[in-house]
């Protein structure tokens, strides 16, 4: 049972943190495929919000907002993975682009060009561009990386020591310092791309004004910005098939 003032306190948090649900996410809905609607986002993100202050305590040695941004964020992921919001054939295609740069990189011992991957893929660059603006919302990790060949070593055993929030202690581990370095790696305008996004927080469009290129564009930059980092974590951290 709550008191009338713990009511009231409640009620103010919701209000309070409406425009941050909004804000996250529109954020989110910028590397998404437009089958995605941000009002659906939106509504898992107040049942985020909802349970961040029904279980929130002082004691949790964290201000309320950041404690509620991972509650906020979880929930539109679980949101996305229930609606099941990146075809089969999208994810396979990331994958082919995937498997052609690590091939390019070891090859070259640089990056690979646009232009590079598309030819190593046997298409035109357009299609490779088009390729990219479908895959919006291709991911850093999925579940599936975290399940190993036989023999292997589970990613999530040797890099998650939290049963609780094996993504939150994936983030405390080395796993973190490599994603850092593998940013680092990036093309120079993949890797201001993603210090725009990640760190300052703009939208694709303010990315774009930034960049002088159409948010599509961005967008295209940023799938392929993540299919890289993706291709140098496998090398370094985890097995499993491209």
């Amino acid at each position: 049972m709550y008191t009338a003032k713990g009511k009231a306190d409640k009620n103010s948090l919701l209000t309070e943190h409406m425009p941050l649900v909004k804000r996250l996410a529109h954020h989110m809905k910028a590397k998404l495929p437009p089958s995605v609607e941000v009002d659906d986002l939106i509504q898992a993100g107040m049942i985020g919000l909802l349970d961040a202050i029904n279980r929130y305590k002082d004691d949790h040695g964290a201000q309320f907002e950041t404690y509620a941004v991972l509650r906020i964020r979880g929930a539109m992921l679980d949101e996305l993975r229930a609606s099941d919001w990146m075809p089969r054939s999208t994810r396979q295609n990331m994958r082919k682009v995937e498997g052609a740069m690590q091939s390019l990189q070891q090859r070259l011992g640089r990056p690979p060009s646009e232009s590079e991957v598309a030819a190593s893929l046997k298409i035109s660059l357009d299609e490779y561009q088009d390729m990219l603006a479908d895959s919006g919302g291709h991911q850093l990790l999925y579940y599936e990386d975290f399940h190993a060949d036989e023999g292997s070593d589970n990613f999530l055993d040797r890099y998650a020591v939290d049963d609780a929030d094996p993504l939150r202690s994936l983030m405390e581990t080395d796993f973190r310092q490599a994603v850092i370095d593998a940013i680092d790696k990036l093309p120079p305008r993949e890797k201001l791309l993603m210090g725009l996004y990640y760190e300052e927080e703009l939208n694709l469009k303010e990315i774009g004004a930034v960049m002088g290129v159409s948010e599509s564009r961005v967008s295209q930059l940023h799938t392929q910005a993540v299919a890289r980092l993706r291709t140098t974590l496998r090398e370094q951290l985890w097995t499993g098939p491209a």
